[in-house]
């Protein structure tokens, strides 16, 4: 469901590798393999699911494979985990094939995602992101052999982008490219069960036009688009959806796959492709869709309004972008919300009912897209009940005081959400996600520990709890592995003995019952549903059983929940989110249906019909099996990439080549660069680099002699020493709460032969050897709202102490940093503190004991920092490593401008994303008490950023800086920087 890029790719497989001791189970891991799939997990938990998991892989890949003529590179990696409290999955292609599965029930919310047995779905999706991106032309194999493989992308050697394109071209196509076909292909490989045919993306679009917003362009898209919009990158799958689908209408799905496929005709980049394929540019392909778009949705409001529109009054004067379940106080005339919009940080609010103004309770922690959090009321104690860690990671359960706002954790790695009070004892029950099962847990008070009631059977999944007001009735939304969809009812008494008996109340069919609540009195559930095609309330009578819609919805309405003097309270869809809204409870008898654009599809183009992968039990897994065990990453290594570099060594430049060798996860991997420098000015024994490292996470082992880096060919600062260094590297998470995070890393190493300090290129050394041992502990909780470019809140700090061993005397200097972000009342803004202080206990006369200041640090191309001004040993204004200093103290101001966002600045293979200004002073005082010159300097300076995007989503910023130093008894001092950094 997203593509991976190679940092989260490792991520994903360093948590493998320790997820099962984290949790107290066997560490090995495990692989299942089969002609075609290497399936690694690492819990026997896992196990019922493994062979299901395969068999889904062969069935999804045999049909890719026939479509598009397609045999893998080599075989595919599936890591199958349990990182997450919802299913998601990941793909990446470069440098091998692999795919991460989130093995969790999907999340339902707004029928965002379909009622799809989420394994086959979730192979059928990503396994398209593999073909399309794997597959090669005469031409990319050619290159493929002689590098030895696909080229990943690295910002330390950031020629490897070339060799990268050269061996996946396809790989560099904006996200929208990618899953737009997925989702088009998944759709119709499930016999139609796929957001193709889903309510949603057709309100999104519908409701662009009702409002008369403005569409993104093919680039503002991912330029503006993905950051700025409450939905954010969802926008990719919407519009690449929708683009997509209309073009296998309008020119034919044939037509479609010429597109992306890759063969010997095809060309190298994703749009040159489709002017080939269609005889237009795609900015104009893309404007005739918008123009059709605006047809068909005129043509579905037409239908909509056939019947009177319902009318409603809003409550609040602006949408709350994605919205939780809601609750109304009578006594207050408030409704409790969870609410997530651009520049606002996710919170937990009040909303007056009369007046709509907005009293925030609480901040919400890793909201998640659309429901932003699970919320519950108990009334009777005046408390909210919410989840945090929503979006990534497993839940926690806190309360927020409903007068106070004051805010406590009940439960850490709760794992679960879809909350509900039950009002006859106070108590909660939620659904928990564990091993992939859903189970119904209670929660008595005082709410410190759980009780599993009743785990269901793998591909029954229930969401949207409610009890009735006496207690007696559970109501939920199940589905179940073959697509059916109802609206259940459980008795509370059996549930609590493990029964899980349920009742069906009404078949939704191919729409999900949406946020069923209680009437106050009990006899009726009001909800929602695509019954029609635009999401509806509907009014369900228990007695009768007769269900009854009660809107006729020009957008659509969602989360109905008994208000005020007999009124609703709901949520209506708009193109800034959602709108609480009141309106009357009215019933409708009739409500037209809408068409979707991909059921004219299917009577247009009915090829899509045939486009059905079939059942994975079809798939004879016997057959295919090869192996079953324990995985050893050592015993998997293999040669990744070869290819050839130019570093930087001091003044002069080197030529070389670097190798990488990796297991197929990424758990060890090991590189080699070796260069050498042809300019007769250096020493013949500085002629020759060599750097090796190996990494197995949380270690790195690195040697280098003569250390090259391609950086050192580009402006002033320079990291390659003359000489021999031996590094070993731990680095670990105490706390790992994102974002809250408590870094603990420690080096030892060992220098022969520096001419310079390891960490300062301006202070030379005459010691043959010396080693030192550094420890660090950091500690990070900073945030931002949608639509920031940069973090805009919280708190980080920095402790440090280094040790160098030399000539038997051990020097040491220690140093601490803070980091503090003020928001400002204007949205984006901060003001940021960075104080700094640092000690030596060492001989200042030795330049092993202090600290060196000065610069601001950037080449002119890099792959560091770009707001370098921010480290503690920067100093613009002054030269690199200019004030040496003993001990010290520092502060740095800093005001963070709002980002000014391009909505159409280049093309798809080129364009800038958002500028940024920052303004900054510093001040440093230095060498109180000892026998150094006493230094006390100034600066103010200013930058700004760019964030560029090059062949779609390879990110670099180009960064222009000046700064102005004064200091007293000295004529001030001015530096120009320019800088462009790559990779982000």
């Amino acid at each position: 469901m997203r593509v991976l890029g190679l940092p989260s790719l490792l991520l994903a497989a360093a948590l493998a590798s320790t997820a099962a001791t984290a949790a107290g189970h066997d560490s090995r891991l495990y692989l299942y393999e089969t002609d075609h799939l290497r399936l690694i997990y690492y819990d026997k938990h896992h196990e019922y699911i493994v062979e299901h998991l395969a068999r889904s892989f062969e069935n999804s890949l045999a049909f890719h494979r026939r479509l598009f003529d397609y045999t893998p590179s080599e075989k595919i990696v599936v890591l199958l985990q349990d990182f997450g409290d919802y299913g998601h999955g990941g793909t990446s292609t470069v440098p091998w094939n692999f795919i991460s599965i989130g093995m969790e029930p999907f999340d339902y919310v707004y029928e965002t995602m379909p009622a799809n047995e989420r394994m086959n779905w979730l192979m059928h999706h990503e396994l398209v992101h593999v073909v399309a991106t794997d597959k090669a032309a005469p031409a990319d194999a050619r290159f493929r052999r002689l590098f030895h493989g696909k080229v990943a992308p690295t910002d330390d050697d950031p020629i490897s982008m070339l060799y990268s394109y050269l061996t996946s071209p396809r790989w560099y196509a904006a996200r929208w490219y990618h899953e737009g076909i997925a989702v088009f292909l998944e759709t119709w490989m499930s016999g139609g069960l796929g957001r193709v045919l889903g309510g949603y993306d057709e309100m999104v679009f519908r409701t662009m036009v009702l409002e008369d917003r403005r569409f993104y362009d093919v680039v503002g898209l991912e330029s503006e688009g993905t950051t700025i919009d409450f939905q954010v990158g969802q926008n990719s799958y919407l519009y690449g959806t929708r683009f997509v689908t209309w073009l296998a209408l309008t020119y034919g799905p044939e037509k479609l796959i010429a597109w992306f496929d890759r063969d010997a005709g095809s060309a190298r980049y994703f749009s040159t492709q489709f002017e080939k394929v269609y005889g237009m540019p795609l900015s104009e392909a893309w404007s005739r869709w918008i123009a059709w778009e605006h047809a068909w949705q005129a043509h579905n409001l037409e239908r909509v309004r056939r019947y009177p529109v319902t009318a409603d009054r809003p409550v609040t004067r602006r949408a709350l972008g994605s919205v939780s379940r809601s609750f109304v106080d009578p006594v207050r005339r408030r409704l409790y919300v969870a609410a997530n919009y651009p520049a606002k940080p996710a919170h937990v609010s009040a909303v007056d009912l009369d007046t709509g103004e907005e009293r925030i309770l609480t901040s919400v922690k890793g909201p998640a897209l659309y429901y932003v959090t699970s919320l519950a009321y108990d009334a009777a104690g005046g408390k909210l009940f919410f989840t945090t860690d929503n979006a990534h990671g497993w839940r926690d359960l806190r309360e927020v005081d409903v007068e106070t706002g004051k805010s406590r954790r009940l439960l850490r790695d709760f794992r679960a959400g879809d909350l509900v009070v039950d009002r006859a004892d106070r108590s909660i029950w939620a659904v928990q996600h564990h091993n992939g099962l859903s189970s119904i847990v209670r929660i008595p008070p005082p709410y410190d520990a759980w009780q599993t009631l009743l785990t269901l059977p793998y591909g029954k999944d229930v969401f949207d709890l409610d009890i009735s007001p006496d207690g007696s009735v559970l109501t939920a939304s199940l589905i179940e592995i073959n697509g059916r969809q109802r609206l259940v009812e459980l008795e509370t008494d059996r549930v609590r003995r493990g029964d899980g008996t349920y009742d069906v109340l009404w078949e939704f069919r191919n729409n999900s019952p949406e946020n069923f609540v209680f009437s106050e009195d009990g006899r009726y559930l009001y909800g929602s549903s695509y019954y029609s095609g635009v999401s509806n309330l509907f009014r369900f009578d228990l007695e009768t059983r007769k269900l009854d819609a009660l809107t006729n919805a020009e957008t659509g309405y969602f989360r109905p929940t008994p208000g005020l003097d007999g009124a609703l309270v709901a949520f209506r869809y708009s193109a800034e989110g959602f709108v609480p809204v009141t309106l009357p409870i009215e019933v409708r008898e009739d409500v037209e249906a809408i068409e979707y654009l991909g059921q004219r599809v299917v009577e247009d183009r009915p090829i899509v019909r045939t486009w059905n992968a079939g059942s994975p039990l079809e798939v004879d897994l016997a057959a295919v099996t090869k192996y079953s065990g324990v995985y050893r990453p050592g015993a998997h290594l293999g040669l990744a990439s070869i290819y050839p570099v130019v570093e930087g060594y001091k003044d002069s430049a080197a030529v070389g080549a670097k190798l990488e060798v990796t297991d197929p996860v990424g758990l060890d991997r090991f590189g080699l660069t070796v260069a050498y420098s042809p300019d007769e000015a250096l020493a013949a024994n500085e002629r020759i680099h060599a750097i090796a490292e190996y990494r197995h996470w949380p270690w790195t082992f690195r040697a280098e002699h003569n250390g090259s880096d391609f950086y050192d060919l580009f402006g002033p600062t320079k990291v390659g020493r003359k000489g021999t260094a031996v590094t070993v590297d731990f680095a670990s998470y105490l706390v790992n709460d994102r974002p809250r995070t408590l870094e603990v890393r420690f080096r030892v190493g060992d220098y022969r032969n520096l001419d310079r300090l390891p960490d300062y290129q301006n202070v030379p050394v005459t010691i043959d050897a010396f080693q030192d041992a550094a420890a660090a502990l950091e500690y990070s909780n900073f945030r931002r709202t949608i639509g920031a470019v940069d973090v805009e809140r919280g708190l980080g700090w920095r402790l440090a102490v280094r040790g160098n061993y030399v000539d038997s005397e051990l020097l040491t200097r220690a140093y601490a940093t803070l980091d503090v972000g003020l928001p400002l009342p204007i949205p984006h803004s901060t003001l940021w503190l960075r104080p700094s202080i640092g000690y030596s206990f060492g001989d200042p006369a030795r330049p092993f004991s202090n600290f060196y200041f000065g610069g601001f640090g950037n080449n002119w191309v890099d792959h560091g920092s770009v707001r370098r001004y921010r480290e503690y040993y920067s100093l613009p204004g002054v030269e690199l490593n200019d004030v040496e200093a003993n001990n010290y103290g520092k502060l740095t101001i800093e005001w963070t401008l709002p980002a000014i966002r391009f909505r159409h600045a280049g093309w798809p293979a080129l364009y800038s994303n958002w500028m940024q200004f920052s303004l900054f002073s510093e001040g440093i005082t230095t060498n109180r008490n000892v026998d150094l010159p006493r230094r006390d300097v100034r600066d103010v300076g200013a930058q700004v950023d760019f964030k560029l995007v090059m062949f779609s989503n390879l990110e670099s910023t180009l960064s222009f800086g000046y700064a102005i130093a004064f200091e007293p008894d000295r004529p001030r001092s001015t530096e120009f920087m320019g800088s462009l950094k790559i990779l982000r």
